[in-house]
């Protein structure tokens, strides 16, 4: 008879497992990984995770993401100036941008957030891959009773006596629906934590790209600087030579104080130099105290987004690419599961499973061991088991209809998070290609208006020296205060000039990012070059920087 209640309970259980487990892993599966865990991994994800200092030679990407090949471009026009230099005391880094992409990959903290986040995912897939499993209790239990205890016919009995279980029991209580939606909800979470560190990556990319680009910008810009004050130093020797006879001495001051407001303007951007080097070892973790120097020029346009497509174009490619999109989509179906799991809830029995044989039932057969006070022991075998298959109405069935509610409204709350990303991920596909266009055209008008100035100042720098007689009076054909004008428009050319190259250089990648593109297809890209060596110690108050970073394995 107990074989029968057992059978007939636990028989039905198993089956509904199985067939839970061949829906979901079909037999097919790849003998190196289950199927399911390939499913829960985004498409160009698929792969064994690699360190960021070992690439993998081919990424495989969705069909949707087309595979990019960098275009780097040393812009013709750039000015032949020297480039800018730290100062002596300055701790330098030399990094170029292979370097950084392969760095960008594993060492931002970003990453490192979601991998946990993944890893926490996965270990509730698998809690909830074996809710159906019982506990295992193994242990001893000991009673002793003195004095009287009632009869099953009433009267009361006066003894004293012992007994002892030595053994070992199971125990699962569980609610079916849980057994079966639990870890289907949770599988989805996991997706969705996985598809959380592509977007980890993504976000890694843009951050560095954007402060290596500031770096380069910064760089740029002080050159333009230093050469403007080159120039400036200069132009004040040949005004204080015409101040004899040929100009006011006033004409002295107005060109020391351009000097001076161009030498303010080097050091501001030496100092952004500083800064922009800071946040860009800050994403890299690096060290906080060493000025970046990029082996690239700072002219260096970059091209990662082929044109020739419109925003119209653009935006589907972002709303079916963007892992923030997928992953939201993972989490709306896990508030799916859920709700069917509260819908089905009282339909579905709950079990129990549980040993007897001890008031705390947790053991449920042993060596049994009992004796009244005085007489010999007496030592036995024991097994006590309780089964149970529970309907269960919470509250009356009134718990169970506000379960269901909450899960409507959580379900609606993950549909309109949903909507919203839609509507940001759009709107940054129309921003960023708004400003690829945009700094593209002024790239071009920045070139012209480089060249043009400097064409202008050094017309009016020679024409600084030349005279013309006026009745009987010598006049310079070019006054000093027009040298000095051509002078502060140079230093705006070369302001405007590798401010808008580098403003394309992260527009681009803005671009990039909002497509939805996977980080790794230019991280790992050899367009960048070879990654170079580098030095990435860091204080010994900070923490240390793992060069390689493993993602868990998913769960089984």
């Amino acid at each position: 008879m107990q074989r029968s209640v057992v059978v007939a309970i636990c028989l039905p259980i198993l089956l509904l497992r199985l067939s839970l487990a061949r829906a979901q892993y079909p037999l097919n599966a790849p003998s190196r990984r289950s199927n399911v865990d390939s499913e829960l991994l985004p498409d160009y994800q698929r792969e064994p995770f690699q360190p960021a200092q070992r690439c993998p030679n081919l990424i495989t990407a969705p069909e949707s993401v087309p595979t990019p090949f960098p275009e780097l471009d040393r812009v013709g026009s750039a000015p032949n100036i020297p480039a800018a230099t730290p100062e002596t005391t300055d701790q330098t880094l030399p990094i170029n941008l292979a370097t950084a992409m392969r760095l960008a990959d594993a060492r931002p903290l970003v990453i490192q957030a979601a991998v946990a986040s993944e890893m926490t995912a996965s270990g509730l897939v698998q809690q909830a891959r074996v809710l159906w499993l019982p506990d295992l209790y193994l242990g001893s239990d000991y009673q002793r009773h003195d004095g009287g205890q009632e009869r099953t016919t009433g009267d009361v009995a006066i003894n004293d006596r012992n007994q002892f279980l030595t053994g070992g029991g199971l125990r699962a209580v569980f609610a079916l629906t849980d057994a079966i939606y639990a870890p289907l909800a949770e599988q989805q979470v996991y997706r969705s934590r996985n598809y959380d560190v592509q977007a980890a990556k993504n976000d890694a990319l843009l951050s560095m790209t954007d402060a290596y680009f500031a770096v380069q910008q910064s760089r740029g810009v002080l050159a333009g600087d230093e050469d403007s004050v080159t120039k400036g130093r200069e132009l004040v020797k040949r005004v204080e030579a015409l101040s004899q006879g040929l100009t006011a001495p006033i004409e002295v001051q107005r060109a020391e104080t351009t000097l001076a407001e161009l030498e303010q303007q080097a050091e501001l951007a030496r100092q952004n130099w500083r800064i922009d080097s800071a946040t860009l070892t800050r994403v890299l973790r690096l060290n906080p105290a060493a000025v970046v120097v990029p082996l690239e020029p700072p002219h260096l346009q970059v091209t990662v987004v082929p044109s020739g497509e419109s925003v119209d174009q653009l935006i589907p490619e972002g709303l079916t690419s963007r892992p923030e999109l997928a992953s939201q989509q993972a989490l709306v179906r896990a508030t799916v599961d859920r709700l069917k799991q509260e819908r089905m809830r009282p339909l579905i029995p709950s079990l129990v499973l549980q040993g007897a044989a001890n008031p705390g039932d947790t053991l449920g057969a042993g060596f049994y061991e009992a004796n009244r006070t005085g007489s010999d022991p007496t030592w036995t075998g024991r097994s006590d088991w309780d089964f149970q298959v529970v309907w269960q109405l919470q509250n009356l069935g009134a718990g169970n209809a506000g379960l269901v509610r909450q899960r409507q409204g959580e379900q609606r709350q993950a549909m309109v998070e949903l909507f919203r990303i839609q509507d940001q991920v759009a709107a940054e596909v129309a921003q960023a290609y708004a400003q690829v266009e945009a700094s593209t055209a002024r790239i071009k008008q920045a070139e012209y208006g480089l060249a043009a100035a400097e064409e202008s100042f050094d017309g009016n720098l020679k024409g600084l020296s030349e005279t013309i007689r006026v009745g009987d009076q010598l006049q310079l054909i070019i006054r000093p205060q027009e040298v000095t004008a051509a002078l502060i428009q140079l230093q705006q050319a070369y302001s405007n000039y590798y401010s808008s190259v580098n403003d394309y250089n992260r527009a681009e990648f803005r671009l990039y990012h909002a497509l939805g593109y996977p980080a790794q297809q230019m991280t790992c890209n050899n367009a960048w070059g070879d990654p170079q060596p580098i030095d990435g110690q860091r204080p010994p108050q900070m923490a240390t920087v793992a060069t390689r970073v493993y993602r868990s394995d998913p769960p089984r």
